[in-house]
């Protein structure tokens, strides 16, 4: 279904609600979760603020989250570490609702040795959150394959296995490491239960799953992992020496972090994944395994509701999503084998690398037709930071957004990547769902369906909206941008009923900015 705004009565001039305050002003208490289904860009926002803030904090997730930040042109990727690690005055907390794997997160802290040598002793992990083995990487790898085509698409980090073992009760914690006699003993319960219930080989293994199952009943890890151990008695030394440079930071974080509430220190709090993928309000089961939404930073964090006094919810400006599962408004898969929707490209011409494609080097220019989802995925680089895996694209969904922002109460919304539509003649925006059983009915604003049955008879309808052919990459000031560009997100504002705070037009720190209160477009 469309709806061509151009067709449509002139609106009434859109303005902004309050926005968000302008930098280096900070609540006290500042929340920012992604609105879909993850890749929203979250880290660059959370970077920027972090910039001005006392404490940085993750609540959930593990290594299945990524982070990439352009700082000074110099990338970083993180999956572990809180984004404000790269502000060099900024405490970073682990949450105890985080599943942390101890080598991914002692190479992260590697990596910026040259940056911050001292970045160790600005990190302070919960002595109550679980420590994540790579037993629990092998299960996950087991598991995923034995669904065969029911597969969900994890990323074998080991997540819901660790999460699991937080929920039967022979999980580790970090606190557990301070007293290394008793973390020892439950390591090795926890990997004896393991083999016993995942180590025989079964008929139906494939040859690697038959690996994986051979690496946990030998406990000699490197046969699947580049960086694993060749025996259970080379884990235990590893964690002895982990327990020795991690001792003082591995701290009651519920304390730390009210402590730096109560002497007027403003905390950032960053989400890993996003709405779409919360354990409870995602699309079960293409969900991941932690509360990604609200709920979850009080409970992994150890705060009270009445302390969180602001909320960003970061939403990109079109829709991606990893893996399998329903996607209403999806235009091109990771096979890139989708018929798409075909529009005319009035834009700068641009063209990106792309090492082993069979079709070479993606390049676009003015004047030319092109598939619109499959020139977000290459303009876009919408490859994992986790998996390096394509991601599947699509028209922006304000549905979605609208459920995400009734479950997580945003007071301000963050648009990203706004500048990959450039270009592109027509922009088509999700406004509402109807039903397939039903279609002259509009489903009820904010209404997500929470079964996958229903959530396949989904029929979007489309506004279609005027694009911009300028370069936006280099604006700064919201006044920059090309009407039209303002206008769409305006439009974004209107039919998601919260303000818009931030925009961003590109990867780097600085091609993100604030949108002034009061703004609006005639």
């Amino acid at each position: 279904l469309n709806t061509d705004m151009s067709s449509s009565p002139p609106l009434p001039p859109l303005r902004f609600g309050i926005g968000a305050p302008p930098a280096p002003v900070m609540p006290k208490f500042c929340v920012v979760l992604g609105a879909q289904w993850g890749d929203e860009g979250k880290g660059k926002l959370v970077d920027i603020l972090a910039q001005h803030s006392s404490v940085c904090a993750r609540f959930n997730g593990g290594a299945n989250a990524g982070h990439t930040l352009v700082v000074d042109g110099k990338k970083y990727a993180f999956h572990l570490l809180p984004c404000g690690i790269i502000n060099r005055t900024c405490k970073n907390v682990i949450g105890n609702g985080v599943v942390c794997h101890v080598p991914t997160l002692m190479k992260e802290l590697d990596t910026l040795k040259e940056f911050d040598p001292n970045a160790l002793h600005r990190v302070f992990i919960s002595t109550r959150a679980h420590v994540l083995i790579d037993t629990h990487q092998i299960i996950d790898g087991i598991l995923e394959m034995e669904k065969g085509s029911m597969s969900i698409g994890t990323t074998k980090r080991g997540i819901g296995p660790a999460y699991s073992s937080k929920a039967v009760r022979n999980g580790l914690r970090f606190g557990d490491l301070l007293h290394f006699d008793e973390f020892e003993k439950s390591l090795r319960e926890l990997v004896s239960w393991s083999q016993r219930r995942f180590g025989e080989p079964r008929e139906r293994d494939t040859e690697e799953q038959k690996k994986l199952r051979q690496a946990l009943r030998e406990y000699n890890t490197k046969l699947v992992f580049e960086n694993g151990v060749g025996s259970l008695e080379e884990e235990l030394e590893r964690y002895r020496k982990y327990s020795q440079q991690l001792r003082a930071q591995v701290v009651d974080t519920v304390t730390f972090v009210h402590e730096e509430i109560s002497r007027g220190n403003n905390v950032l709090v960053e989400g890993a994944n996003a709405a779409m993928l919360d354990i409870d309000f995602g699309t079960y089961p293409f969900v991941t395994s932690s509360s990604t939404t609200i709920g979850g930073v009080c409970t992994g964090l150890g705060v009270p509701p009445k302390f969180i006094d602001n909320v960003i919810g970061v939403v990109k400006a079109f829709t991606t999503r990893v893996g399998a599962g329903p996607f209403p408004t999806e235009l091109q898969n990771e096979l890139q084998s989708l018929e798409d929707e075909v529009v005319m490209y009035n834009g700068p011409a641009q063209t990106v690398e792309r090492k082993g494609h069979q079709d070479g080097s993606y390049a676009v220019a003015a004047g030319t037709k092109v598939k619109v989802g499959l020139l977000l995925q290459e303009i876009g680089r919408e490859y994992g930071t986790t998996t390096g895996r394509r991601r599947r694209t699509g028209w922006l969904d304000v549905p979605l957004v609208k459920y995400s922002s009734l479950v997580n109460g945003f007071d301000s919304i963050n648009i990203t990547k706004l500048d990959c539509l450039t270009g592109l003649s027509k922009l088509r925006i999700c406004i509402s769902y109807r039903s397939s059983d039903m279609t002259e009915v509009r489903l009820p604003r904010g209404y997500f369906p929470s079964h996958l049955k229903d959530l396949e008879k989904v029929v979007p309808e489309y506004e279609t909206l005027e694009g911009w052919t300028e370069d936006i990459s280099a604006c700064t000031r919201w006044e920059q941008l090309p009407i039209n560009a303002r206008r769409y997100c305006l439009r974004v504002q209107q039919l998601v009923g919260v303000p818009v705070s931030w925009v961003g037009v590109g990867p780097d720190r600085s091609a993100m900015f604030q949108v002034p209160p009061g703004a609006e477009v005639r």
